[in-house]
């Protein structure tokens, strides 16, 4: 029961982290496009009384006519709407998921102890440490000199960034190291908006209402943090999709791939918001194709009967398994999916944490096996993400034979002669 409780905690809070992120990424987008696309007031009138700003749109059978004054306006309507909840909620429910998926259920969905040997609350302590390091880092930067010059701060980040990626992808499963990653940016996006721009857009509606004029730095601030935000969005929803993707996170240069799937991110914003200013150079979306083309090609699978080629293949207790003289036959693969996958991927789990098998995937019987070959030699051999964290043991003798079996048909009847 548990386990069935988890999962429909697991089930509201994704789909409230979706629905609240929708709404807090879909008005940055607009806001953004809003402000790219103002032109200069064509009354006079509009202009004396401080309008820097405006734009006519259509939309729902409705006529639109949005201003925006260059500071305040000189009196301040009844009704004035704040847009902080969306950014709230959406961290909220992403930091419930996060503790729910990734820190209660630390030591399969974050430990790898092929890749460090950590205990569940020293990954979690570490988690943590990212995701609070990451905003004071990164708050220091954008106070420090160095936020006089954009293109310096940029460079910056990106080393930073790019350090975090590799640090976490070698602490972490690759699937919790993205997932740390993301969750470190989207921090960052919130607490821009939670520590920067509400308090200084409060400021500035103070100012505005006690008669004073307000101060100029709040909305040059503002501003820059909300241009940051914008170019991080692209990038954290890859982070949000990316558990589904193996090919990615499996991959030995994870942290490279993560960078630069992030980077094309970043560029295809910067197109947009190019576009919107009318200056449509069509080079940062090349730019993003080729990056995503290059990492497509880089991680592409290996061909058939490379994937343990020329090496030796240990077994549990260091034993060597020499293919050219041990046949196997599908029962030995039959086997080792019931010995190493089964407890998960059935349709009554025993594996605690697992009310149903993941993505509905089971190998109850030897035709199930057959029908999800790609998938297994996917998962099992090329990315070797599964079994998750390796909590089964599974050895890379027991994957060379998996391997064995799919290269030669994946069918019931197979004996290897090897």
């Amino acid at each position: 029961m548990e386990a069935y409780f988890v999962d429909w905690l697991n089930l509201l809070g994704r789909w409230l982290h979706f629905i609240t992120g929708i709404a807090w990424i879909g008005s940055s987008f607009y806001f953004v496009w809003l402000d790219n696309h103002l032109q200069s007031p064509v009354d006079s009138s509009d202009v004396q009384k401080g309008v820097g700003g405006e734009l006519w749109s259509v939309h729902g059978g409705g006529f639109y006519h949005a201003q925006k004054y260059s500071v305040s306006p000189a009196e301040l309507p009844e009704t004035l709407h704040w847009f902080k909840w969306e950014a709230y909620t959406t961290w909220m429910s992403g930091m419930f998921l996060l503790a729910l998926v990734y820190w209660y259920g630390a030591e399969i969905y974050l430990v790898d102890s092929s890749v460090a040997n950590l205990s569940s609350g020293i990954a979690v302590a570490i988690g943590s440490a990212f995701l609070v390091g990451g905003w004071l880092i990164y708050d220091l930067l954008c106070r420090s000199p160095l936020a006089r010059n954009e293109k310096v701060l940029g460079g910056i980040l990106f080393l930073l960034l790019t350090l975090a990626a590799w640090t976490l992808c070698q602490l972490f499963s690759g699937r919790g190291a993205y997932i740390h990653f993301g969750a470190m940016i989207g921090t960052i996006m919130v607490a821009n908006v939670f520590f920067v721009i509400i308090p200084g857009q409060r400021r500035m509606v103070a100012a505005t209402a006690a008669g004073n004029t307000p101060i100029p730095a709040d909305g040059i601030n503002g501003k820059q943090r909300s241009v940051h935000n914008t170019f991080f969005t692209l990038p954290v929803l890859f982070v949000m999709i990316s558990n589904h993707y193996a090919m990615t996170y499996g991959h030995p240069f994870n942290w490279i791939i993560l960078i630069a799937i992030c980077v094309a991110g970043a560029l295809i914003r910067v197109y947009f918001v190019a576009r919107h200013k009318g200056r449509q150079s069509i080079w940062p979306i090349v730019g993003a194709l080729v990056i995503l083309a290059s990492v497509a090609a880089i991680i592409v699978p290996r061909p058939a009967g490379s994937t343990f080629a020329n090496s030796d293949h240990s077994g549990a207790g260091g034993t060597i398994v020499d293919s050219a003289t041990q046949p196997q036959s599908f029962a030995d693969v039959v086997v080792i999916i019931k010995e190493r996958c089964v407890n998960c991927h059935a349709s009554q789990p025993s594996f605690a944490g697992f009310p149903a098998a993941p993505g509905g995937v089971m190998f109850d019987t030897p035709e199930q096996i057959v029908k999800e070959s790609s998938r297994i030699h996917q998962q099992v051999v090329v990315t070797k993400i599964m079994p998750i964290g390796n909590l089964t043991k599974m050895t890379d003798a027991e994957r060379l034979i998996v391997d064995l079996w799919y290269r030669d048909g994946a069918n019931i009847d197979w004996v290897g002669e090897h």
